[in-house]
């Protein structure tokens, strides 16, 4: 190897070189690494290279040439030396006091990995792929003298003053690796070589106050375990195979076709296994149960496992509580493979306030609103977004389009919308700020709101977006296009209240309270509706949902077989919380597992099997869901009843083919009960949930009733029906 001749390298200002070495120069790179310059004593154009390297003896820059570049210092650890020699792929040489040499590559070698015109899409709020772009990526990169792996770090901090990436690679030290600010789009960058997949890191922020603080990634894929809360480089090399299901979701309108979910806390649905070890279980089971789809609570990094997962602290980060992010991917592939959708909550409405996450991240309100009177959730010590900033909407829309697109999700169940959509939810007088029009209305994130939606279906046809309102705000499943939230679907809260009131009463008051299981039929279609059982109704002093109803333990589990008959049949998609499907007594902890072992006892496997034959014949029955979200789909045969504690109705598909549905709630049963029907001929019984293998007591009508045509409430035909007690009878009209 021979040296390059010596020439003296351009002068730096001292304070600048103590910026650098100090790691809160807003641009290290245009003082660190190789740079061309005019030397003028003489010809041509030469090329200085420096380094940082405090506490060497002496530094050399290899070049890839063989090339020797000694290295001077000239001040705080800054070492720089000049040749002629051209712009060159290069390594550093350290030694030391102790003997030792220490040759590692040189962040500062290299051109930004992030381009103009993805800047620009973050300065304007309309990245559409943020998190291909923010974060940490382990990729090449051809820095002169050929390609390089390592990982490129991305983080939008507009307010910081210097930003820098500490890690367990750098001992937590971020002076020897500090960022370039890349202008007016509040983005720092900063590419470091031969740092793999498993690194712990986080940015380190200086703030406009002159302090440190330390942060962890907004766009991280992956976090340490809680209580640890680093963020870790990842890399994914999963290799997708639901190809088949993903061009069929391309093709379908979930509105058309069946949907029975199934909703799971995955810690305490069998605690201990992660998203591998459940995916054989899980599918298994769901199989069982003839469910169409999965809803997982959040899966989201939150620090606080008794959240939930609904106190979000890495939107972009799969809980590392269950394994990495390709794990939940194959999670989600073989779900996908078996038939099964996946749907999971999104809390795009607060997030908590832990000073190393989002919270006043660059010291200074970024991802919040700077009043409290808008920037705070009282209720939850959370902080709400400032939905009304561009790139804060940017955040979130690309959120939403990861889960859809990069994880496969088929669809978001979007938590606590009301509480976004309304200024002062849960706030009194004084604690909330008028709109500009002086409502109550939360015009930016109503805005929001409608961006996300419509980005989502536009982006991804065949994927839901289901909304948790639980006020009577007008149009939340409406396009966008007519002033609507576009939602897909909305958690029919009013129907759950109602209903859930009803079937705790005595069967002896209920004909006081027949509005309550009649009501939900008025406003059944002004919205496409998801009747939810979900874990909010199983916690906090709530009960399960066999628990809520009256009477023994028989009378109970009959309540509640004749409850799920009578939601299966009620017009929108049906979700229940997992452990209610075999009616588990104890009220549901995320603390413990749900008690399997009570699907040892007859009646309450009967009540799971029964669950099983309302999904499967749910899906063979088209009038139980081609015609969800339309009135002529629906056709009132009892609905005053009220003495009797029974109600019937018809659905039906596009063909008019009716499923009739007869629920009595009564604690008797009615013989010779007349109910006025479309058509003569043989009505079928197709599922009575008081057969004794559900564990009912055998009443019923012998396989059908015969309808003839004796006119009868109104309708050109008739039959008389044996109702058992506290059950639900189907029956479908005979071809």
């Amino acid at each position: 190897m021979s040296d390059a001749p010596a020439i003296t390298p351009p002068h730096v200002d001292d304070e600048v070189l103590r910026a650098v070495a100090e790691g809160r120069h807003f641009d290290p790179h245009a003082v660190l690494g190789q740079h061309g310059f005019e030397a003028p004593a003489t010809a041509g154009t030469h090329t200085v290279i420096r380094a940082r390297r405090p506490l060497a003896d002496s530094v050399d820059a290899l070049l890839d040439d063989g090339t020797v570049v000694p290295l001077a210092h000239v001040g705080h650890g800054v070492w720089a030396g000049a040749g002629t020699f051209g712009p060159s792929g290069y390594r550093v040489r350290a030694r030391y006091a102790d003997g030792t040499d220490w040759v590692s590559d040189e962040p500062y070698r290299f051109a930004p990995t992030i381009g103009e015109l993805d800047l620009h899409l973050i300065a304007e709020g309309r990245h559409e792929e943020l998190w291909r772009v923010l974060g940490a990526h382990y990729r090449s990169h051809w820095g002169l003298g050929g390609e390089v792996h390592g990982t490129a770090f991305t983080v939008w901090a507009p307010h910081a003053r210097a930003a820098r990436v500490v890690g367990d690679f750098n001992r937590w030290d971020g002076t020897s690796h500090s960022m370039r600010n890349m202008g007016a789009s509040g983005v720092w960058e900063l590419f470091i070589p031969d740092l793999h997949p498993g690194t712990s890191y986080k940015f380190e922020l200086l703030t406009g106050a002159g302090a440190w603080i330390m942060k962890a990634d907004p766009m991280a894929r992956q976090a340490e375990i809680a209580p640890a809360t680093a963020s870790v480089v990842s890399l994914s090399t999963h290799e997708w195979g639901d190809g088949e299901w993903m061009s069929r979701r391309a093709q379908v309108n979930p509105h058309e076709l069946p949907m029975s979910i199934y909703e799971i806390h995955l810690g305490s649905w069998r605690p201990g296994k992660g998203y591998r070890d459940i995916a054989d279980e899980l599918i298994e089971y769901l199989d069982w149960l003839g469910y169409t789809h999965v809803e997982f609570m959040p899966l989201a990094e939150h620090p606080f496992g008794g959240s939930w997962g609904y106190q979000v602290t890495g939107y972009y980060a799969i809980t590392s509580r269950f394994g990495g992010p390709d794990d939940l991917k194959y999670l989600i592939d073989r779900l996908h493979r078996a038939g099964i959708g996946v749907i999971m909550d999104w809390v795009p409405g607060h997030f908590p306030k832990d000073d190393w996450a989002l919270a006043r991240f660059d010291g200074e309100p970024l991802y919040e609103h700077p009043d409290p009177r808008r920037g705070e959730q009282l209720d939850w010590g959370t902080y709400v977004f400032d939905y009304g900033n561009p790139r804060i909407r940017n955040f979130l829309v690309a959120n939403a389009l990861f889960w859809l697109e990069e994880m496969h999700i088929d669809g978001l169940r979007v938590d606590a919308v009301a509480s976004m959509l309304y200024l002062d939810y849960s706030r009194e007088e004084g604690q909330w700020l008028p709109n500009e029009y002086g409502g109550r209305e939360h015009l930016e994130a109503i805005g929001f709101l409608q961006e996300a939606t419509a980005t989502a279906y536009k982006r991804n046809p065949g994927i839901v977006m289901i909304a948790e309102e639980s006020t009577s705000w007008p149009g939340v499943t409406a396009p966008t296009s007519s002033g609507g939230l576009g939602f897909g679907y909305k958690w029919n809260m009013g129907w759950m209240h109602d209903t859930l009131q009803y079937v705790q009463k005595d069967p002896m008051y209920r004909s006081h309270h027949h509005h309550e299981l009649t009501f939900s039929f008025l406003y059944a279609f002004s919205e496409h509706f998801v009747l939810p059982i979900s874990h909010d109704e199983v916690v906090h002093g709530k009960g399960s949902l066999v628990r809520k109803m009256p009477g023994d333990h028989w009378q109970q589990l009959a309540n509640t077989r004749a409850y799920l008959a009578y939601m299966w049949a009620h017009p929108g998609k049906q979700l229940l919380f997992m452990g209610q499907e075999f009616g588990q007594l104890s009220e549901w902890s995320e603390e413990r597992g749900l008690d399997w072992w009570i699907l040892d006892q007859p009646s309450h496997r009967q009540l799971a099997e029964l669950v099983g034959q309302l999904n499967r014949r749910y899906r063979a029955t088209p009038a139980l869901w081609q015609l969800d979200d339309d009135s002529s789909g629906f056709e009132w045969v009892e609905g005053g009843a009220a003495a009797d504690n029974v109600i019937a109705f018809l659905r039906y598909d596009r063909e008019r083919r009716p499923l009739l549905c007869v629920v009595n709630f009564a604690g008797r049963p009615h013989d010779h009960f007349k109910l006025g029907l479309p058509r003569t001929g043989r009505w079928v019984e197709v599922l009575n949930t008081d057969a004794l293998e559900y564990g009912g007591s055998g009443v019923g009508n012998l396989g059908g009733v015969d309808a003839t045509a004796e006119p009868w409430a109104g309708r050109p035909a008739s039959a008389v029906f044996t109702l058992p007690p506290l059950a639900a009878v189907w029956f479908t009209l005979e071809d």
